[in-house]
């Protein structure tokens, strides 16, 4: 049976992160995931400008750019009566992009990789037991020892399930993602727009895809799906991701010797642009505490610094959440929302520049702590 310091149970961003930055404070950390990667995932594709502070800190932000992407200069909103606000987005080096997470999600995993975390593919936990040591087995029979461990596996997080921590779904929305053929001419923005059944999001990742995303409730999402084939001219046997739940009470962040991180501990929409973030930093957070832990300073000093930096991290952001719900669940109110935007537009400024402007950071982690050897 192998021995990490840490075990990390999902790789994506929020996983990946958090092994990169363990394995940068020399901890020997493990990542499972029950995918073989690289595999794509329900989500806007939109990487909004806070993340570039942490992609700078793995030293990645050169090889993100390098993606096939597309950068994104404005938000439209358009009302149930084709009403339109326009909203610029930042320019320059920390601008909003979009890219499929199929090819950034695998250049993260390949980040840890690199930098000595252990990585399994097509390892899903089936078990898991803890004495002094989280004793983690897989479908494949494999065992596997840490002294902590992170739940990275989204929200239908199977570590919450095992520790009977999951919290039950709210299931008044379905959503459907699929990547189409870009229409002619679409431009390098991010559409916003709301229908009787609820809302869509565009946005093109590359120069020949564009990202569609529909939100709706189960008896209309049927209709959301015909309207989306007519506008884009899509086959009736279009493959769709769907995910469920949309939403989910949040799961405490830090436990004994287990975080929970990403969607694992706070579902955020996945079409405001901000879920990645929150993933990459809270994997972030999460290595600072355990290096801390681990090297053998105070534990609930640490455990402290990391709640504060995590409640931080979403203060004040959580509202567009409940303003996403509300427009599904009643999109004629979003669409009078656009309607007064028209003579007001600081309405939707205010809420895009909420979304897509970077965080302060004042608890930030810099690069020589994160890179203190344990004693």
């Amino acid at each position: 049976m192998q021995t990490f310091d840490v075990a990390i149970v999902g790789g994506g961003p929020a996983g990946s992160s958090c092994a990169a930055f363990c394995a940068m404070a020399g901890l020997q950390s493990l990542i499972l995931d029950r995918e073989k990667f690289p595999r794509e995932k329900v989500c806007g594709d939109c990487l909004n400008p806070s993340c570039w502070p942490v992609l700078e800190r793995l030293e990645l932000v050169q090889r993100v750019w390098d993606l096939s992407h597309s950068k994104l200069r404005s938000v439209e909103f358009i009302a149930i009566d084709g009403r339109k606000v326009i909203v610029d987005l930042p320019s320059g080096a920390g601008c909003e992009i979009s890219v499929k997470r199929s090819l950034f999600d695998d250049l993260l995993l390949g980040r840890a990789r690199e930098l000595g975390a252990e990585v399994h593919e097509q390892a899903t936990a089936t078990g898991l037991s803890r004495n002094d040591y989280w004793n983690i087995e897989t479908a494949s029979g494999e065992f596997f020892q840490a002294r902590i461990l992170i739940a990275a596996d989204g929200r239908n997080s199977t570590v919450a399930h095992l520790c009977n921590l999951l919290p039950r779904p709210a299931r008044e929305r379905v959503a459907l993602q699929a990547h189409v053929p870009l229409p002619r001419d679409f431009g390098n923005r991010i559409v916003l727009q709301f229908l009787p059944e609820g809302y869509s999001g565009q946005a093109p990742v590359n120069e020949t895809q564009l990202n569609l995303c529909l939100v709706g409730t189960p008896p209309t999402i049927s209709k959301l799906r015909g309207w989306a084939e007519q506008q884009f001219e899509l086959p009736a046997d279009q493959a769709w991701r769907t995910i469920t739940p949309l939403t989910r009470s949040p799961v405490p962040a830090a436990h004994e010797n287990l975080f929970f991180i990403g969607d694992a501990a706070r579902v955020v929409e996945p079409f405001t642009g901000e879920g990645i973030y929150y993933a990459l930093r809270s994997g972030e957070l999460a290595a600072n505490a355990i290096a801390k832990i681990l090297r053998g300073d105070d534990r609930n000093s640490a455990l402290r610094e990391f709640g504060r930096a995590y409640a931080q991290m979403y203060r004040g952001r959580l509202w567009i959440n409940r303003l996403s719900r509300a427009a599904v669940l009643r999109p004629q109110l979003a669409s009078k929302l656009v309607w007064a935007a028209r003579s007001q537009p600081a309405i939707l400024r205010m809420l895009t520049r909420k979304i897509v402007s970077p965080e302060n950071d004042e608890i930030r982690m810099t690069n020589d702590e994160l890179m203190s050897k344990r004693e």
